[in-house]
């Protein structure tokens, strides 16, 4: 025991640092809070219905009415206790206080990395922090994308394991690959998963021509073989997850349109628009060296001690605003602090903030470039230099265009800027595999001293020209200033004098923030050249050398993340419990003990806002995958104008509006609500969605149900009654078993207010499963014969319960796996020794 601890002494001693480091910079959390995450808040309204579920019944069910009418719950919270990987993702996000956790997965995992490249500790340390501090991997934490940051925190671990496989411990890396690509899968961000596929793609690729140009092909097959085999297992072990994502991910708006006449929506996939709406700027691919050359944050406000601010404060601005709107100067002077005074001008619709490498990091980066030798640099250049042109998306889409039209799922994704999230890792990893090279004395100090000096001059000449002459190569300017000249023109009554004033103020301070930030990266850039050339020269020894790069990496890197991430980001558990307060009206409905009835709040961005749903089930919501269907609704029946008769068939029973006089809240009884399920006279037939969507514009939905042709043959016409002569009502009501009763002396069709959703649904009458169909273009409705009969609804898919037996048989596989091959490995270690 006492020689394990000596020979992994260092290794225990750096996590140690590694999780007080954590800890440090999310104080906080020793106090009981956790960050105001804004999408995490959102996910936690989303999810009231299932939690609810969940603490009543010790499960949460796999379909929620909470919002869009109903959906499945796969993409907001579902569990899946047979997948073991689900556990992992436990331990990484409930085990240590949130976000310390994820961070400590970023820093252990690319530590990992490094020591499977058999980096020195101290520099593998080091490469860590700059693996995890990259500002990128912060600002998510802060926004609240959780899954992103835990299948990113994967990302070195995943690599790791591929290059032990590579090297030839077929085993243990098959097995830790099955491991780490569960786990990648199971954090559940497809898009991050894709992008480091096409990284290791790449690697492949490379390390194939490799075996060929050496003849070394047996060798590779064979790692390939255990790679694909522990690629296999970690699809095993998700099967539940892949396999209700897949079916699930056809019915969403990344699937297929059903409406032709819209020409906006495209066939098949996102809008590129929209999958584009987030591209990386060009120029803007320079904060990775200086942080803030494009403003930072698109919602940080310019320096209080700037032009900007000065000229509102000091009269050149509020006098001639007093002489043309008198009380009302003070409002329209806030207007142009708040649509003018942007610090950000990258063409982006809104950042929480620059991808951020580090100073020290590009100069080794460079550095790296130089000295070299392994084949692994053609990888990490060729991977980077794709991911960085796909990442510019509309702003350079002759490459982005190719692989959205053609490659396999690339048009599922949104925010293809998301790209340089792996850059973030290959460009520290190059830098550290520059620095291994130079200590392990392969160049003579003359030319490790030159290449230095030639990054440096790189590097540091360039943020030099930008702390010097910053409009030589940018222009400081938003896309969208003619718009904002032409409003300020507007406000200022046509005071062109003024406006120019304004704007070149806006400039001014953008450029002083960039020039202030350009200092910062030469003087980084210093050190690091100072201490590289110290230990390249032997002035330095290589422990301390190491040691000071780690922590002045750790320093830039801290830095510029804690104006993203900092203590003011966290609360106390009640302030995040109390994030979206209960209203008075929200009381008054919440008085209505009926199980299921919907609510439409127009105080609210009601389609793409969740904060009523942590009270109510709603129409409306937010979620980034809702049914294509419901989508397609939304744009027909309420982008332009709502529709009332859709809002009966919801069954909507409350509205919420406001007063925008007194800013007062008032809730209104829709009394034309259709309620649960009802009888229709008739049914009018329509030949495709197109014409179901026009029928449904205007119609009575209490009297009869449009229905699309290819349901006729489960219509008898011949026997219909109007069904006005019984009942049908909601007996028994959980998100996924819908129990009704219903009497009638004649068949009839019967519209029950629920999405229609077939890849799970089931319906039961009197216990015998029975056909039903889709009405009104996203409800349920069914033909029922006469008499008096129960009919139950049950959402039971065979994509969730087959695949979790699949996903224990992988599991199982998977413990089998890491079992034999840790005592292979212990069992060669004994014979060495």
């Amino acid at each position: 025991m006492n020689n394990w601890f000596n020979k992994n002494g260092i290794h225990l001693a750096i996590i140690a640092f590694f999780v007080i480091l954590c800890f440090t910079y999310f104080s906080p959390v020793l106090q009981g809070k956790a960050p105001r995450q804004d999408d995490v808040l959102q996910a936690k309204a989303m999810q009231t219905e299932i939690m609810n579920v969940k603490a009543k019944e010790g499960k949460g069910p796999l379909w929620t009415n909470q919002m869009f009418g109903g959906m499945p719950a796969y993409q907001i919270w579902v569990q899946y206790p047979l997948n073991i990987s689900s556990y992992g993702i436990d331990l990484v996000t409930k085990a240590l206080p949130n976000p310390v956790g994820t961070v400590l997965l970023y820093l252990l995992g690319a530590y990992l990395l490094f020591c499977v490249l058999k980096v020195n500790p101290w520099l593998a340390a080091a490469g860590a922090i700059a693996v995890a501090f990259a500002s990128y991997n912060f600002i998510i934490i802060a926004a609240g994308h959780s899954n992103k940051a835990v299948a990113i925190g994967f990302f070195a671990p995943v690599l790791a394991s591929i290059i032990l496989t590579l090297r030839g411990r077929y085993l243990l890396g098959a097995s830790l690959t099955a491991l780490f690509m569960a786990l990648e899968i199971r954090s559940n961000h497809i898009q991050m998963t894709y992008y480091l596929f096409i990284a290791l793609i790449i690697l492949v690729g490379i390390e194939l021509y490799h075996a060929f140009k050496v003849k070394q092909l047996k060798s590779f097959g064979k790692a390939i073989a255990y790679l694909s085999a522990g690629m296999f297992v970690a699809l095993l072990i998700n099967a539940g997850t892949l396999w209700t994502t897949y079916e699930y991910g056809k019915e969403t708006i990344r699937g297929k349109s059903n409406i032709t006449t819209d020409k906006t929506e495209p066939a098949n996939g996102l809008d590129k628009d929209y999958a584009y709406q987030w591209s990386q700027g060009v120029g803007e691919s320079f904060t990775f060296l200086i942080p803030n050359l494009y403003g930072g944050s698109s919602g940080g406000a310019l320096n209080e001690k700037g032009e900007f601010i000065k000229i509102l404060q000091d009269g050149t601005v509020s006098t001639p605003l007093q002489t043309m709107y008198g009380q009302n100067a003070d409002q329209a002077l806030n207007a142009i602090a708040q649509t003018a005074g942007s610090q950000y001008w990258g063409n982006k619709p809104g950042t929480a903030g620059p991808y951020y490498f580090g100073a020290i990091i590009c100069l080794l980066f460079v550095f790296g470039l130089f000295i070299v030798k392994h084949r692994w640099k053609w990888w990490i250049v060729a991977a980077s230099v794709l991911l960085l042109l796909l990442s510019f998306g509309q702003n350079f889409p002759l490459i982005s265009d190719l692989f959205f039209n053609y490659f396999p799922l690339y048009n599922k994704f949104r925010a293809v800027e998301s790209t340089l999230a792996v850059l973030a890792l290959l460009v520290p990893l190059l830098a550290i595999l520059g620095l291994k090279e130079a200590q392990e004395g392969k160049y003579d100090q003359k030319y490790l001293t030159q290449r230095l000096m030639w990054s440096a001059g790189i590097v540091g000449g360039f943020a030099l020209l930008v702390a010097l002459v910053p409009t030589v190569f940018f222009s400081f300017t938003s896309e969208n200033e003619s718009s904002v000249r032409e409003w300020l023109n507007k406000i200022l009554q046509n005071n062109s004098g003024l406006t120019d004033k304004i704007l070149g103020a806006v400039i001014n301070d953008r450029i002083a923030l960039a020039r202030a930030d350009a200092w910062r990266t030469v003087l980084f850039i210093a050190i690091g050249f100072g201490i590289t050339w110290a230990f390249i020269n032997k002035k330095m020894n290589m422990q301390l050398a190491f040691g000071l790069l780690a922590l002045f990496i750790l320093v830039d890197l801290w830095q510029v993340d804690r104006r993203y991430l900092n203590n003011d980001n966290f609360q106390t558990q009640t302030e995040l419990a109390n994030h979206f307060p209960e209203r008075e009206v929200d009381q008054i409905i919440a008085t209505d003990k009926d199980p299921d009835y919907r609510v439409y709040d127009s105080t609210i961005q009601t389609f793409s806002n969740a904060s009523t749903t942590a009270f109510h089930k709603t129409v409306g919501g937010y979620h980034a995958a809702k049914l294509k269907r419901f989508d397609e609704l939304i744009r027909n029946q309420f982008d332009k104008s709502v529709n009332q008769d859709v809002l009966d068939m919801l069954n909507t029973k409350y509205m919420i509006s406001q007063d925008p006089k007194n800013g007062s809240f008032k809730v209104t009884k829709n009394v034309t609500a259709c309620g649960n399920a009802w009888f229709v006279e008739s049914v009018q037939f329509a030949k495709n969605a197109d014409e179901e969507m026009a029928a449904i514009s205007s119609f009575d939905a209490k009297k009869e149900a449009i229905v699309d042709d290819s349901f006729k043959n489960l219509i008898d016409t011949t026997r219909l009654g109007t069904g006005q002569e019984g009942f049908i009502k909601l007996t028994k009501y959980s998100p996924d078993h819908l129990t009704y009763e219903y009497s009638t002396a004649k068949d009839a069709v019967a519209v029950f207010s629920e999405i229609y959703y077939n890849k799970g649904w089931k319906m039961y009458i009197d216990d015998v499963e029975k056909p039903y169909f889709r009405a009104d273009y996203v409800l349920r409705a069914a033909q029922l014969t006469a008499g008096n009969h129960k009919i139950d609804f049950i959402f039971h898919p065979t994509s969730y319960y087959l695949g979790e037996k699949i996903s224990l048989f992988g599991s199982v596989l998977l413990v089998a796996g890491l079992g034999f091959a840790f005592y292979a490995e212990e069992k060669k270690k004994k014979k060495k020794a």
